[in-house]
């Protein structure tokens, strides 16, 4: 990548000494303009590879998984039952695998800032760029308030006097917005110890699990697959009087549940830009992420589903704490009373851990939106240690949506949040599919190998295909339950007010600014994007099989 002189008056680069970089992309048939903005973005770039392979393949194991594994896991039973709820959340991680190979393919192609809003600006329309930026920065920003509301539900199982406020401010405060403030590396040795403390946790519940549902509970009673049995393998939603169809609803009650539980997976490509060695680090954890669906997501829905039956009234319960969790439904049915503490502060570091996740990824979306010029310019303004503090400061704001509990009324419009944001989630998906499907025809017409990309999947596009077409399905049955019963016209409008306001900014943009649809030819594959040995640091042998070991796991 050739150097680029910098304006001594602006700080910023000189756009006269991007002229050899617009020949060479010209020859390519890469738009000048285009080029040369890609390339100029680049250089404003201040983000620094901090993040090392230790931490990154942490995220990738386990660093989004929070309350909704936890939760929704149990309300996906008591609605589908136990075979509804392991084909939903089977269904839905094989639609977030799908998202994520699509994602890493084309992060491992170009390692920047920005991420995938900036791929749909790169390689589909600017406009779609600037729709997804938001869209994925107020749903990272809305969850980062979710988690951390949670959290302090979760206090309340050891407190029951109201001092939330006490426990918002030190939740917000102290462990998320600190641990942001401080540096990507804290950020990174916090998701270490998180998602170390996660593992365990699941770990420990599925071999408990397993041994209770062997017979080696203090009752000895040897379980089985009795529930799947008695009281059945499938569940109604109780919606509709028809079991056959409410069964069926049931299911996509379950599929609505699993998608919220499986968003945030994408955060280990988001950070691609701040760790080192990506194209190396983000390969091998996206191959991580497949055994994280199946050992964390699909093991665990079987063995719960195994342990409790799906018309278990504890299952009901809205207490939002351990009491609720399946796997602690079976251990209280076999007397173990100190578990259900063990897993209320597992699951309360799950919580902090997953609302600093999307604080983080707010923010870097944000900062990658201001790089680009899609948002405020003082927004893309880094410390010397490489941090965006204004746009980790601007997302940090959104956390104080948790504190909104005080009436009835801000519950109902904390849950319309709610509702949006998952809404939103989807359509990043989507886009993310939609867009590795334009960048795979670039590859195709400008004569590219995509094998000489660091990380490629052999199912591809036919992943992308998947993808898009079930996030579409995903989208429209968001708010199905609206049309069951009394029509609540707050319940349509939260479940899909999202979908107008994508395409108004969608189009708002691409009027305000007269953006096009790149043609195949017009997509830039190289501008701005750093080399191999721009990246990649050279790999040290492991010196002993301890280190052998370690880098097996990590």
């Amino acid at each position: 990548m050739s150097d680029t002189k910098m304006d001594p008056e602006s700080g910023e680069p000189d756009r006269s000494s991007l002229g050899a970089h617009d020949e060479a992309n010209r020859s390519l048939g890469y738009s000048s303009q285009h080029s040369s903005q890609t390339h100029l973005q680049h250089q404003m770039d201040g983000l620094q590879r901090c993040l090392q392979q230790r931490h990154i393949q942490m995220i990738a194991i386990a660093g989004t998984v929070g309350t909704g594994l936890f939760f929704a896991s149990g309300r996906a039973l008591s609605l589908a039952g136990p075979l509804g709820a392991l084909f939903a959340y089977a269904l839905v991680g094989s639609v977030a695998y799908a998202s994520l190979c699509s994602f890493c393919e084309m992060t491992t192609w170009a390692p920047i800032s920005g991420t995938f809003p900036h791929f749909a600006e790169r390689w589909v329309d600017p406009a779609l760029g600037f729709a997804v930026g938001w869209n994925y920065f107020y749903t990272n920003a809305i969850l980062t308030a979710v988690e951390i509301k949670a959290a302090v539900i979760l206090m309340t199982y050891w407190d029951k006097n109201t001092h939330h406020a006490v426990y918002y401010t030190i939740a917000i405060v102290v462990l998320i917005c600190s641990l942001n403030l401080f540096g990507v590396r804290w950020f990174g040795e916090a998701e270490f110890v998180f998602s170390t403390i996660k593992i365990m946790l699941i770990i420990v519940l599925l071999i408990a699990g397993l041994i209770i549902d062997l017979g080696g509970g203090s009752d000895h009673d040897r379980i089985g697959f009795r529930y799947w049995k008695h009281p059945g393998a499938l569940a109604g939603a109780r919606l509709v009087a028809n079991i056959h169809l409410d069964r069926f609803l049931g299911i996509i009650s379950a599929i609505v549940l699993a998608a919220f539980s499986y968003q945030g997976m994408e955060l280990v490509a988001i950070a691609a830009s701040e760790t080192e060695s990506p194209r190396r680090n983000i390969t091998k954890a996206v191959h991580r992420v497949l055994y994280r669906i199946i050992i964390f997501y699909m093991l665990g829905v079987l063995m719960f589903g195994m342990l409790v039956a799906h018309d278990d009234p504890a299952l009901l319960q809205s207490s939002g704490t351990a009491a609720q969790s399946p796997f602690v439904i079976a251990m209280s049915h076999t007397g173990v009373k100190v578990l259900p503490h063990v897993v209320n502060g597992a699951i309360l570091t799950s919580a902090f851990s997953a609302g600093n996740s999307f604080l983080f990824c707010s923010s870097r979306i944000l900062y990658g939106l201001a790089i680009r010029g899609q948002a405020p310019h003082f927004l893309a303004r880094c410390t010397k240690s490489g941090l965006p503090r204004n746009a980790v400061l601007i997302s940090s704001i959104f956390s104080l949506l948790s504190f909104m509990e005080s009436s009835s009324g801000a519950e109902t419009v904390f849950e319309w949040l709610v509702n949006i944001s998952t809404t939103a989630g989807f359509l990043s998906w989507l886009t993310m599919n939609f867009t590795y499907i334009y960048f795979y025809q670039a590859i195709q017409a400008q004569d590219r190998d995509v094998r000489e990309n660091a990380y490629n999947n052999k199912f591809q596009p036919y992943l992308a295909y998947w993808g898009c077409a079930w996030t579409v399905f995903f989208i429209l049955i968001n708010g199905f339950k609206v049309f069951f019963g009394k029509f609540k016209a707050s319940g349509f409008i939260t479940a899909y007010i999202n979908i107008p306001i994508f395409f108004f900014m969608y189009a708002g943009y691409k009027c305000f600014k007269d953006t096009k649809v790149w043609k195949e030819m017009e997509r830039d594959l190289v501008g701005g994007i750093p080399d191999r040995d721009e990246t990649e640091l050279p790999e040290v042998p492991a010196k002993n099989t301890w280190e052998r070991i370690f880098r097996v796991i990590f």
